[in-house]
């Protein structure tokens, strides 16, 4: 390792804590009885903070206090711990920007961001709100596993068209914020002020069936209504049909790439002699008798791509692809 990268042994205690705390560690029961119960942990807190926001549970405030102060603790703990393990996790780091660069990573803003609000100003609205960042505790714990990596992997490689069905939600969300003003402003001066206070009523339309506390009462109005929800249909199904394409894209090329790696085992190798049973017919009645299909046919130093009609000679080789093949000698023979 080179010089001011620091590294701990396997034995170490330092190694061992990174062992643990690594999420997703399934050989080890320690580690994944600690993702268990920080697991619990999390849910416990968040639990507490929706269980306070109940005026009928306030004989029970103290009680919910010391629970969220004990799940916060555990929530210190287990961000230093990190910090201190961050070289582990980046081993191609110094020490100093490994920590560094888990402190500006996901994982360690949603740490950080989770414990300030406990801590400091908590009367303050911009800290009580930033309680719901604990809620994003629950995507660091699914991270690590295949499901949640197929949702990223799926967002990742579709971003392009869903930030372009995204722009077209925007441009007519605009466009339909103008028109309700010009059609419902003289009729409504209250519910449409000005080209913005449509925007609450065509985004209400477009992306749901509205809430009904805006709404157009003029005929042009309830016309162009109308076809802006029709509009709202095709839109929302946008952005749906990418990630569904993604989904089945992906799950696909998965798929394909399984049955590759099992078709490898059904690959064989045929050296054609004068005497041997395939000496002379077509490739197509070699796949039609013999169930055996010829995917390359090498002949001296050609490499001769398959056709039906094309017939087998002595010393050709055969690459099949059957379930038939067995190994005799050097070379697999047909059964």
């Amino acid at each position: 390792m080179s010089a001011g990268k620091a590294d701990a042994p396997k034995g170490s205690l330092r190694r061992r804590i990174f062992d643990i705390i690594q999420i997703g560690n399934t050989e080890d029961f320690v580690s994944r009885a600690f993702d268990w119960f920080i697991v619990i942990v999390i849910l416990l807190n968040i639990l507490v903070m929706f269980l306070a926001t109940f005026d009928a549970l306030e004989p029970f405030y103290g009680i919910l206090h010391i629970i969220e102060l004990a799940t916060v603790g555990i929530f210190c703990v287990e961000y230093i711990l990190r910090i201190w393990t961050a070289d582990l996790l980046y081993p191609e780091r110094t020490a100093p920007r490994a920590r560094l660069r888990f402190l500006r990573s996901f994982d360690g803003a949603v740490d950080l961001l989770t414990i300030l609000p406990f801590f400091f100003l908590d009367g303050f609205i911009v800290f009580r709100m930033l309680r719901v960042v604990r809620i994003f505790h629950l995507f660091r714990l699914n991270a690590q596993y295949d499901s949640f990596q197929v949702i990223t992997h799926v967002l990742y490689e579709k971003r392009n068209q869903i930030l372009s069905s995204v722009f077209i939600i925007v441009v007519l969300m605009l466009a339909s914020s103008l028109c309700m003003y010009g059609a419902e402003h003289d009729a409504q001066p209250d519910a449409f002020r000005n080209a913005f206070s449509g925007i609450w009523w065509s985004m209400s339309t477009l992306l749901t069936v509205g809430y009904g506390d805006i709404y157009p009462v003029t005929a042009v109005g309830k016309f162009m209504a109308i076809c802006i929800a029709f509009l709202g249909v095709g839109v929302v199904a946008i952005p749906t049909g990418i990630i569904s394409a993604g989904f089945v894209e992906q799950y696909t090329r998965s798929g394909h790439e399984a049955e590759t790696f099992r078709d490898l085992s059904e690959v064989g190798e045929v050296l054609i002699t004068p005497e041997h049973e395939l000496c002379g017919l077509r490739l197509d009645e070699i796949r039609q008798d013999y169930g055996q299909e010829v995917l390359l046919l090498l002949r001296g130093d050609l490499t001769v791509l398959p056709r039906p009609m094309l017939r087998a000679q002595a010393e050709d080789i055969l690459i099949l692809r059957s379930k038939r093949l067995v190994k005799r000698g050097k070379k697999t023979r047909l059964r």
